[in-house]
């Protein structure tokens, strides 16, 4: 009986031990996947040492966006309890918009687009894309700004500060 009790004690220690030596090989894996993953430059360990926290880092990044858009998501962690210095937040956000910049899209071909298409690329309200798939329904395809612009409803000067986002 004493045996088999000496046993268990030994097997729980190996167990802890192991489990412990998994724990830091799994944590020394991922600091160095992670370390892999972001680019050298000033921010980096901010980055890392604000971020790992609460994400996967590969996955925090894969969104690309523009300063303001990186700008929003560290607003939105700091109101989410993020606590970080000003300064700190800055150099974190030289680093985002530089390393992880917004993809460029493609142009928008007002004759195929649809109208979700219309309301996230152009920043135009639903009732303008309604509008212009209306107008399409109606007159047949765009073949030009001009042709686009006397669609009713829409706001003109969106329009046009958007036109080289446009094809036709």
């Amino acid at each position: 009986m004493r045996t088999i009790e000496n046993f268990r004690i030994a097997w729980r220690r190996t167990s802890v031990a192991s489990s412990g030596l998994a724990a830091a090989l799994f944590f020394g894996l991922f600091a160095a996947t992670l370390s892999a993953e972001l680019p050298e430059g000033p921010g980096r360990a901010e980055v890392e040492k604000r971020c790992i926290g609460c994400h996967d880092i590969a996955k925090a990044v894969s969104v690309r966006q523009d300063r303001n858009g990186w700008a929003g998501t560290l607003t939105k962690m700091v109101g989410l309890g993020l606590k970080c210095p000003d300064e700190e937040l800055q150099v974190m956000l030289k680093y985002l918009t530089m390393h992880y910049p917004a993809d460029e899209l493609p142009p928008v071909n007002v004759n195929k687009a649809r109208a979700i298409e219309l309301e996230s690329r152009l920043s135009l309200k639903r009732s303008e894309a309604a509008a212009i798939l209306r107008y399409r329904k109606e007159h047949g395809d765009f073949h030009s700004i001009e042709d686009l612009l006397k669609v009713s409803g829409i706001d003109t000067a969106k329009i046009e500060s958007k036109k080289d986002r446009l094809i036709f």
